[in-house]
């Protein structure tokens, strides 16, 4: 009964995190020319954070994906991690 309780906790915090860290990448977008200078320092953060939050071939594709999301201009819109955490609780679960 405990570990449900953790797997639950798990993905809420996941969840949180995740659109929190939209939200950081998302503010850099709502600032012209200031905003596209500081993803050249947030798209290897958030990379890196991605790698960390999931593990595996998930983790990686994901991070790579977020990389070049954050990089690329007016791509900031785009809720790499909410839409990662969705990918492993929902549709990832269906192919195991």
């Amino acid at each position: 009964m405990q570990e449900i309780n953790v797997a639950s906790d798990d993905r809420v915090r996941k969840l949180l995190l995740g659109i929190l860290l939209d939200g950081v990448g998302m503010v850099s977008f709502t600032i012209p020319l200031l905003g596209e200078f500081s993803d050249v320092i947030w798209a290897p953060v958030a990379a890196f954070i991605m790698t960390r939050m999931y593990k595996g071939r998930v983790g990686k594709v994901a991070s790579v994906l977020t990389f070049i999301e954050e990089a690329l201009p007016f791509t900031d819109i785009i809720p790499s991690f909410t839409l990662t955490w969705i990918y492993t609780y929902y549709f990832q679960k269906e192919n195991n």
